[in-house]
């Protein structure tokens, strides 16, 4: 894993493990550190992030993140993008309500997730895996 932050360049970690979640967690922090995100929102990404990550690897059965540092033209920001090749999200509005969960933790992870970014997208069907774009705007 490298740590180089260049604008543009994206950074990709396998998750495969329980560490690749944790290199996930240290490589947004670094990258968020970079980006000169605040404290606050350093923490915000870098929880959204731990827990997209975890979901991908429980529930998608492992896949991977690309961290990037993007900017608007106005300000900087960092963006992630988790992917695998899972069995999908079958019901996307249900897995999005809080207190929905199939895995018996709080049932705040997507919803939880998609509040603590400024964007959130989401690609997911039953059968075709799911892609999930999150980013975090310097303030």
């Amino acid at each position: 894993m490298t740590t180089d932050v260049g604008l543009g360049e994206p950074q990709l970690v396998t998750i495969a493990a329980d560490e690749d979640v944790v290199r996930v967690r240290q490589l947004v922090r670094t990258v968020a550190v970079a980006a000169k995100l605040s404290l606050v929102d350093q923490t915000k990404l870098v929880t959204a992030a731990s827990e997209l990550a975890r979901n991908t690897l429980v529930y998608g059965g492992g896949g991977g993140a690309e961290v990037t540092v993007v900017d608007s033209g106005r300000r900087k920001g960092i963006r992630i993008v988790f992917a695998d090749d899972g069995p999908g999200i079958a019901d996307l509005d249900l897995a999005l309500t809080d207190g929905y969960t199939t895995g018996g933790g709080l049932g705040l992870g997507l919803s939880g997730a998609r509040r603590l970014v400024d964007e959130f997208d989401i690609d997911t069907a039953a059968g075709r895996g799911t892609r999930i774009t999150v980013t975090k705007w310097a303030r």
